[in-house]
């Protein structure tokens, strides 16, 4: 199902995206040396509840899965870069860490991710991953605009990870949203330009460049959710929630420091 979402569905994405965008930040700002996976899904549960939102995780099954995620945040450590399951592991200085939250509020959903290098630590090769897919991400949202097409926004996000010397997969990447958090079509973070499904006002995506260092190959870990580099090598993942609008592309997820 691809969803138009109405001018008033449009208006309660905002404050589900700002939500989504605060309580990134702030667990952002908590996750230390020391701090453990389990503490971080706690704290964005309490944040959730608190706001009257409701956790797109908790009962999500889907098919890849294995029974329901039971948890309200993905927290992938170094290798591991989708579907995260929280578990009792403490971070360590230099840890990669990707927070991946989506919450509905209001009826509506909204879908994002961050990464960022735990402690004192930067390793420039973790660093430069991360910059990479956060520049994916922004090409990918200059090329969504009313008329455009899904391999335009899948192109633009391709060329900047190829460019800087990733592989990419393509078996999962961005999607639709609105009134459920997945929903087609699917935006592949690779692409050829001018096909797929036409842009139009009041479509909702999240697009969401993600790598893995040195392979394209993932594998799951044996609790059935989090998905590893095959390789064991480190990787990122960026997101965000876009709205088309009638001139572009409105970012619904941007953090409260960076809202005009």
């Amino acid at each position: 199902m691809i969803e138009i979402l109405k001018p008033t569905e449009l208006a309660r994405a905002k404050d589900t995206g700002a939500l989504v965008a605060d309580i990134l930040q702030t667990l952002k700002s908590r996750s230390a040396v020391g701090t453990n996976l389990l503490d971080i899904d706690r704290w964005a549960k309490a944040m959730i509840i608190e706001a009257g939102a409701e956790s797109c995780y908790v009962d999500y099954e889907p098919s890849f899965g294995r029974g329901p995620f039971g948890h309200y945040i993905c927290t992938a450590v170094n290798d591991a870069v989708l579907h995260g399951l929280p578990h009792d592991y403490t971070l360590a200085d230099g840890d990669l860490l990707s927070l991946d939250l989506a919450v509905s509020l209001g009826g509506v959903a909204a879908d994002s991710a961050i990464s960022f290098v735990v402690g004192a630590s930067e390793p420039p090769a973790s660093v430069a991953m991360i910059r990479a897919t956060e520049r994916a991400l922004s090409a990918g949202i200059a090329a969504a605009r009313p008329g455009a097409r899904i391999g335009d926004i899948s192109h633009a996000i391709g060329s900047v990870l190829r460019g800087a010397g990733y592989p990419i997969n393509i078996e999962y990447g961005g999607h639709g949203i609105g009134t459920t958090m997945h929903q087609d079509p699917h935006v592949a973070n690779t692409g050829q330009p001018g096909r797929g499904y036409k842009l139009r006002p009041g479509l909702m995506l999240a697009l969401e460049p993600w790598v893995m260092e040195d392979t394209a190959e993932l594998v799951t870990d044996a609790d059935g959710w989090t998905l590893r580099s095959a390789t064991g090598c480190r990787t990122a993942h960026s997101e965000h929630t876009i709205a088309i609008t009638d001139d572009g592309a409105e970012i619904l997820t941007l953090p409260k420091q960076a809202r005009h």
